[in-house]
């Protein structure tokens, strides 16, 4: 079983639109997917309740991914529970932290198979990353930076900045997120985004990403 973990010491860098879409597009793919909440805002947690009343018939499926917040109990053996979910059928985890610096989400870090770092391309957010990937360089996991709401004007090279000098010092994710009302709008209903808005974008752009995210744990086995 493989665990991602969706990790960065600040707030708004949109870590639980992503963890969600992330979710559901592994589901899609054939993937039996369990999420944790391990933000004591509880965003992750509130999504799970709103997929949960679900209309019959609609696309999403209220049942999976299955999600929960992390038990705060079993925090020191972390890994080990989620190594044990494997043996009931559960094939990839995906882990929401809070932003903040402190033992839960250093847990999660450690118990991943890869972390994503979600950054916005403003100067605030890369001040802000340092910490978070000392963090993970400390704990030798492989990592990767997550460009996300990047702007749809293409005359602003902001966003292509910034993935540049995020380069020098990690890999970056692809491809860049843009900042569509689609993820929003999915996250509202308690959807993925490739269920909300399927023929879409950001689906699309939630695809992509799935699928280089497996690539890359694939490669690390």
């Amino acid at each position: 079983m493989r665990t991602i973990t969706l990790v960065t010491q600040k707030g708004g860098a949109g870590k639980t639109t992503v963890a969600t879409s992330l979710a559901v597009a592994a589901q899609q793919t054939g993937e039996t997917v369990a999420a944790f909440d391990l933000d004591p805002q509880g965003s992750l947690a509130e999504w799970g309740r709103i997929r949960a009343k679900t209309e019959p018939g609609s696309i999403a499926d209220p049942r999976l991914p299955v999600v929960e917040r992390f038990p705060m109990e079993r925090l020191a053996k972390m890994k080990a529970m989620l190594d044990g979910l494997g043996t009931k059928g559960i094939t990839l985890a995906v882990l929401d932290t809070a932003g903040a610096d402190n033992p839960t989400t250093h847990a999660a870090m450690e118990a991943s198979s890869f972390c994503l770092v979600p950054i916005r391309p403003t100067r605030l957010d890369l001040l802000a990353v340092r910490a978070t990937v000392q963090a993970i360089m400390r704990s030798g996991k492989p990592f990767a930076f997550v460009l996300n709401q990047c702007s749809t004007i293409p005359r602003n090279n902001r966003a292509n900045d910034t993935a540049t000098g995020l380069s020098s010092i990690g890999f970056m994710a692809e491809p860049l997120l843009l900042l569509r009302n689609d993820y929003q709008d999915a996250f509202a209903s308690g959807m993925g985004v490739t269920e909300y808005a399927p023929d879409g974008k950001a689906a699309d752009e939630a695809r992509q990403l799935w699928s280089w995210v497996k690539a890359q744990m694939e490669t690390k086995e």
